[in-house]
C-alpha cells in the first residue's frame, strides 16, 4: 500500500508522507474493522492511544505510517527493485510463482486457524449459556422444594409464554449470570447440586420422581458441557498456537473471558503441545 499510494509522488517528499499516512491509516482500518466483524478478535487496539478512531488506528501510528512510507519508497525499495530487475526473466518467473503459492497457503491456512478461533470462542460461550441455564432450573427447584414440585412444574411450564412476556428482565438477569466469572458458575451450580442432594437425603417425599430424573439430566448437561468447554480451551494445532503468540495484544470484547481462557491454556511447554498434537 505504501509503494502504491506513494508512487505519483515520488519527487515529492511530502506528498509521499501524506500518502503514506493515508494510505496505509484506510487499509489499516478497512483491516481492522473487518477482521474484527469476521473473526471476533481484535488483533490490535490502539483504545488507550491518545486521539484514537474506534481503537483502530491513531494518530501516532498515523504518522509513523508516513516515515515508514518515506524509508520505503527512498532507502529500502530502490536497491531491492535493482535487485529484482537484474534476475533473468525466467528465473524471477520461476520465484514469483512459488512465493506465490508459498504466501496463499500460508493465508489460507491462517484464514482457516482465525476462523477456527473464532468457533472455538462461540462454542465456548454457548457452553457456558447452557450452564446457565442450568443453574436458573437448579434455582427454580430449590425455590419450590418446600411444595408441590411437580404441581409447580406445570404450572412453570404452563406459565413460560406469559415470562416470555417479560424477557427484558429475564435477559438482564440472563445476562448477569453470563458475566460470572466460569470458577463462579461451576462453583455456584456444584453448590446447588449438593444442597439438593442433601434435601433429597433428608426429605425423599418432596422430591418426585420425575423431578429426581430431572435433577440426574441437569446433573449429566453440566458436565459434559463443563467437559466440552475444557476441551475447547486446549488449543491444537501450529497454526492456531502461533496465531495467538505472534499477537499477544489480541483482545475479544464479544467473547472476553473465553479468550482470557485461551490465552491462560497456551502455557504448555512445547513437549505437552507435540504429545496434544500426536494424540
Amino acid at each position: 500500500m505504501m509503494l502504491v499510494v506513494s508512487m505519483p509522488f515520488q519527487d515529492n517528499l511530502f506528498l509521499v508522507y501524506l500518502a503514506g499516512c493515508i494510505g496505509a491509516t484506510a487499509l489499516e482500518y478497512v483491516t481492522g474493522v473487518t477482521m474484527e466483524a469476521l473473526f471476533k478478535v481484535r488483533y490490535w487496539d490502539y483504545s488507550d492511544k491518545r486521539f484514537n478512531f474506534q481503537g483502530h488506528i491513531c494518530l501516532g501510528t498515523s504518522l509513523a505510517w508516513g516515515l515508514l512510507t518515506v524509508l520505503m519508497t527512498r532507502i529500502v525499495h530502490k536497491p531491492v527493485e535493482l535487485l529484482v530487475l537484474a534476475i533473468p526473466g525466467k528465473i524471477l518467473a520461476g520465484i514469483t510463482l512459488v512465493l506465490t503459492i508459498y504466501i496463499a497457503c500460508d493465508f489460507a491456512l491462517s484464514f482457516k486457524a482465525a476462523l477456527d478461533l473464532r468457533d472455538i470462542l462461540i462454542m465456548m460461550d454457548k457452553a457456558k449459556e447452557e450452564m446457565v441455564r442450568i443453574q436458573k432450573r437448579l434455582d427454580v427447584i430449590i425455590a419450590l422444594a418446600d411444595n408441590d414440585i411437580q404441581t409447580r412444574k406445570d404450572e412453570w411450564t404452563q406459565a413460560s409464554e406469559a415470562r416470555k412476556a417479560a424477557s427484558v428482565e429475564q435477559r438482564a438477569k440472563f445476562n448477569e449470570n453470563m458475566a460470572m466469572k466460569m470458577e463462579d458458575l461451576k462453583a455456584g451450580i456444584e453448590s446447588k447440586f449438593g444442597s439438593l442432594k442433601q434435601r433429597i437425603l433428608e426429605k425423599p417425599s418432596a422430591y418426585k420422581e420425575s423431578i429426581r430424573e430431572e435433577i440426574g439430566d441437569l446433573l449429566v448437561k453440566y458436565r459434559v458441557n463443563t467437559e466440552k468447554r475444557e476441551g475447547l480451551g486446549r488449543i491444537r494445532g501450529f497454526y492456531k498456537r502461533n496465531m495467538i503468540r505472534s499477537n499477544p495484544t489480541m483482545t475479544s470484547k464479544v467473547f472476553k473471558e473465553a479468550w482470557e481462557e485461551l490465552k491462560r491454556n497456551m502455557e504448555y511447554n512445547p513437549k505437552q503441545e507435540e504429545e496434544q498434537d500426536e494424540k
